[in-house]
């Protein structure tokens, strides 16, 4: 029986966990850039560019991106990181121009009890109230379940009961992080899967750190358990180890899944140099995809092969793949 192909949504975090890297600071004007060329021309289909209320020149930055934005028609494509802190980041949002907020809760009993000191009952009500104001105030809402990863193992009771209270607030997606980097692939699908299984009709997205260098191995477990969507950043820009490398996540997708996404390929290496050029990060040569020394070969048994012509099934040969070309 041939397996239906499923099309994946991909948000693209660069411009806001990226930012989060050591040392990364991104200019308005780098900004807009690459904002740009991932929505344009790399084709992905959301844009995580800020966190809410973090200065004043964070806000006129996200002004200019939506000003853009909205010449292109593409202002519910681009999203903001905010808060449960009652209308504050709703507010903080509406002055930007921008229409979709990610609301940050907490996706662990620990984080909910020793960062906040509240009980479940009254996050819950916390929550209810930002969505609610979101709402009126004519945004978008998708929600993220802060160390998730750690509370489905460790507090599994709260992960269902906050999940449950979500699926009856109108919130559009449900993000699922793991925050630290924790997970292994079995426990990625355990976690999905368990909650899928439950809610299959919410849209699902899973977003990897890769703490362990699994992050791309977690998110093909997701999208086995059943996720509509994953998170990923240019060159694995993030906290740490990084998130979820978007080269090696989509050519990995479209070549070892029977999932699809609308990534134009040909621009990736393109975005990998402009990220690398702005966020002053190198890639090192032999990275997955998009390093320097990926396509090359010098050993003499390879080149015999090469040759021979025993070679171009592998991803060596997809000259087209990601903007590059075979050096021999």
């Amino acid at each position: 029986m041939t397996k239906v192909e499923t099309r994946l949504e991909i948000l693209d975090v660069t411009l806001r966990d990226g930012e989060q890297t050591r040392g990364v600071s991104f200019s308005t004007s780098e900004k807009l850039n690459i904002a740009k060329f991932l929505l344009q021309k790399l084709n992905v289909d959301r844009v995580e560019i800020a966190s809410a209320r973090v200065s004043k020149g964070e806000l006129e930055t996200v002004q200019k991106i939506m000003e853009w934005a909205a010449t292109e028609q593409l202002t519910e494509r681009i999203e903001i990181l905010g808060f449960v802190d009652g209308n504050k980041t709703v507010d903080w949002i509406k002055d930007s121009g921008a229409k979709v907020l990610n609301l940050l809760t907490k996706g662990s009993l620990h984080h909910l009890e020793k960062q906040l000191g509240k009980t479940p009952k009254e996050f819950f009500t916390d929550v209810s109230f930002v969505i609610e104001y979101a709402i009126k105030s004519g945004l978008k809402i998708n929600v993220y379940l802060e160390d998730w990863s750690n509370g489905f193992r460790n507090s599994p009771d709260y992960v269902k009961s906050l999940v449950e209270h979500l699926s009856k607030e109108h919130i559009e997606r449900i993000f699922l992080p793991d925050t630290l980097g924790v997970l292994s692939p079995e426990e990625t699908f355990q976690g999905v899967d368990s909650l899928i299984q439950k809610y299959p009709d919410i849209h699902f997205e899973f977003h990897g750190h890769n703490d362990y260098d699994l992050s791309v191995a977690n998110s093909l477990q997701a999208i086995r358990a059943g996720v509509k969507g994953l998170h990923a950043s240019i060159n694995g820009l993030g906290e740490r180890a990084g998130n979820t490398p978007l080269e090696a996540l989509v050519t990995t997708i479209h070549d070892k899944s029977n999932s699809k996404t609308n990534i134009n390929e040909i621009a990736i290496t393109e975005a990998s140099r402009l990220v690398e050029v702005f966020s002053g990060k190198r890639i090192s040569a032999n990275r997955p995809i998009v390093g320097e020394d990926v396509f090359t070969q010098t050993a003499g048994v390879h080149a015999d092969g090469d040759k021979k012509g025993i070679y171009t099934q592998i991803l060596f040969y997809r000259k087209d793949l990601v903007g590059k070309e075979v050096t021999r």
